[in-house]
């Protein structure tokens, strides 16, 4: 059985401001000398990000869509191994989900991992009437132990006065925390996509410290240990794939501030299927390194149009490289610096020019949620018979990709490349908007692997030179 200690951060509500309680309490109990393990609900890249460096363990996605029961609990209990505390950041409202029972929602997930709840509530602009709200939530769901309440946004003396005797008297609940309104600083500037990403300015580990002394100093972070540890024991399962010592090929990943959007369980499925992955960075090196395949994950390439643009050895080395076959994946921020040119906000700057369309920006979103994929047949290396589970969010379009193209994918549900497709098939590249968990698409890893071993791609000479040797 696995009893790590855990606790679920809520909201009844978006931006009530879970994220920053979270990155507060993983931080805070990290300066203790104890190892917190941050995750989050849903298939946001960047919220992990920041958990992960308020925690400097690697936070994980827990995602009901794209991984299922089974495989939400086994990622829970691999990552959290060996942690003192785990901090689990949910989604959207407490009760919110895409199903009307609530399964998918962050009590759902709370029930899975039979973890307590604690409730944030922004409580700008409201004195009593927050027992109103959180009756209603306490007695929504009877069975949801909802442990405790941190009061967000509060504005003095008097108001945390009304606040706690509101609660106290109708309620009942344990007022654990009360962050003061009065914290510009801690705000964490948002933009089209969420979150600034942690990993784009380091600057911004400051506002982690920040944000980790008022949480320490206006939480009670012992009691809250003490109610993650009431968490019940989850049973044991086998653990996701980890590295194996055998690595016979190597695959280039982009990791830079322009893409930084990886689930860890991708990166170590890759390592359990024989890969040893080499970083690489788009905007600073002068080529990719000397690999067998590319992996080009998601992130923000229209916000270093220019610098990309200026990366004139890297764009052609790239696109020499997939004429000559080498096998590439790519998702969402690799399929738009992968086409001939990306406009952002007036500026235009040219990309790789491997695929024949203009990557065009836009102000509302243009793929955003689930999606379901269906195989067509057209990838050599990945045609599950099963749908495949994953999601997009994206504020681009493609423009000018000629009929003809070649998709691996038929979107079920979401809107992929073209509203009917995704996954652009040229020679040994796949490349598309959709966001893939191995969770949800488990032969991808290894399927990507034995590609790229049937390739041959920089294998043959690299053996060639064995033998001359």
């Amino acid at each position: 059985m696995t009893s790590v200690p855990r606790v679920v951060i809520a909201a009844p509500a978006r931006s009530a401001g879970k994220t920053t309680v979270t990155i507060g309490l993983l931080r805070a109990y990290a300066r203790r000398g104890l190892a917190a393990q941050g995750f989050k609900k849903g298939p946001d890249f960047i919220d992990p990000m920041w958990a992960t460096a308020a925690s400097g363990r690697a936070a994980r996605n827990l995602d009901f869509h794209m991984m299922g029961d089974e495989n939400i609990l086994r990622s829970f209990s691999s990552a959290s191994a060996g942690a003192d505390i785990a901090v689990i950041e949910g989604n959207l409202g407490l009760y919110d989900g895409l199903d009307i029972e609530g399964a998918d929602s962050t009590a759902g997930l709370a029930h899975l991992l039979g973890a307590p709840v604690i409730l944030v509530v922004d409580a700008w602009g409201v004195n009593r009437g927050v027992a109103a709200l959180l009756t209603g939530y306490v007695n929504f769901d009877p069975d949801l132990r909802i442990a405790g309440v941190i009061l967000n946004r509060v504005s003095g003396v008097r108001h945390e006065t009304k606040l706690r005797q509101s609660i106290e008297r109708f309620v009942g609940l344990e007022v654990l925390g009360v962050i003061p309104r009065a914290q510009d600083k801690m705000v964490v500037r948002e933009r089209h996509l969420g979150l600034v990403p942690v990993k784009e300015d380091p600057g911004l580990l400051e506002k982690v410290e920040l944000i980790a002394g008022v949480v320490g100093l206006n939480c009670d972070l012992d009691r809250i240990r003490q109610i993650a540890a009431t968490a019940d024991p989850l049973p044991e399962l086998p653990p996701c794939p980890r590295p194996g010592a055998a690595r016979d090929i190597r695959i280039g990943v982009a990791m830079d501030r322009a893409f930084s959007f990886y689930y860890p369980e991708n990166l170590e499925a890759l390592e359990a299927a024989g890969a040893e992955l080499v970083p690489f960075s788009p905007l600073e090196d002068a080529a990719p390194p000397e690999v067998n395949g590319l992996y080009i994950g998601g992130g923000f390439p229209e916000m270093f149009v220019s610098e990309l643009e200026a990366n004139v050895s890297m764009r052609r080395a790239l696109r020499e490289s997939i004429e000559s076959n080498m096998p590439v994946y790519a998702e969402c921020g690799g399929l738009m610096y992968l086409c001939r040119s990306i406009t952002w906000e007036g500026q235009q700057g040219q990309m790789a020019g491997v695929i024949p369309a203009d990557v065009e920006m836009t102000h509302r979103p243009q793929g955003l949620g689930y999606v379901v994929l269906a195989a067509t047949g057209a990838c050599d290396w990945f045609n599950p018979a099963e749908p495949v589970k994953c999601h997009e969010f994206h504020h681009s379009r493609l423009a000018g990709l000629p009929a003809g193209t070649r998709f691996a994918w038929r979107t079920v549900r979401g809107a992929g490349i073209n509203g009917e497709a995704d996954g652009i098939v040229y020679r040994n590249l796949l490349a598309g908007y959709a966001h893939l968990h191995s969770c949800g698409a488990p032969s991808w890893a290894q399927s990507f692997a034995a590609h790229v071993r049937n390739t041959g791609y920089g294998i043959r000479h690299k053996n060639e030179e064995v033998v001359k040797k």
